[in-house]
């Protein structure tokens, strides 16, 4: 079992984060964002960052090849419609893509916006951990956790129509 706090402060232990997610076992900030059979996007549980999504297979894999064909298909797809949500939507001009094969978790893709303000730790993928780590340390704050819950109801929204 590890320990994991999440944004709100609050610590779960779990042996599989995403497991725990995409199962239900632990509930997300403001709830999942968009599913499909295969996937479960939801909010970064641990940085509050507006638009910050995780898409997680439902499957416990670790690799990108261990996906099946439906799987990569729903895969590419929904990670585009959800690319395309973040634009629309939250105005997010620009996204960093993140998978890793030696995660703890299972198979995820990280996205996560840029904003103005993260251009202050840098350009480049180096200055991405700062900023989680701002986020999580400096912006756990009533206003900010209400514009990332005001951000998953947009993107739920757009994504459910």
């Amino acid at each position: 079992m590890r320990e994991i706090t999440l944004s709100n402060g609050k610590t779960v232990e779990v042996e599989c984060l995403s497991c725990a997610l995409t199962s239900g076992e632990i509930e997300p900030d403001g709830c999942v964002i968009v599913e499909t059979e295969y996937f479960h996007a939801h909010q970064d549980v641990a940085y509050p960052i507006k638009g910050l999504v995780i898409l997680a297979s439902k499957r416990h894999i670790k690799c990108l090849d261990e996906l099946n064909d439906l799987e990569k298909v729903d895969y590419i797809n929904l990670l585009s419609k959800i690319r395309k949500a973040q634009r629309e939507v939250l105005g997010i001009e620009h996204v960093y893509y993140f998978y890793n094969e030696d995660t703890t978790h299972h198979f995820h893709t990280w996205m996560v916006p840029r904003y103005e303000w993260m251009y202050d730790f840098g350009r480049s993928v180096e200055s991405v951990r700062p900023v989680l780590l701002h986020a999580r340390n400096k912006l756990n704050n009533d206003e900010n956790v209400k514009s990332v819950m005001d951000g998953i109801k947009a993107l739920k929204k757009e994504l459910y129509t």
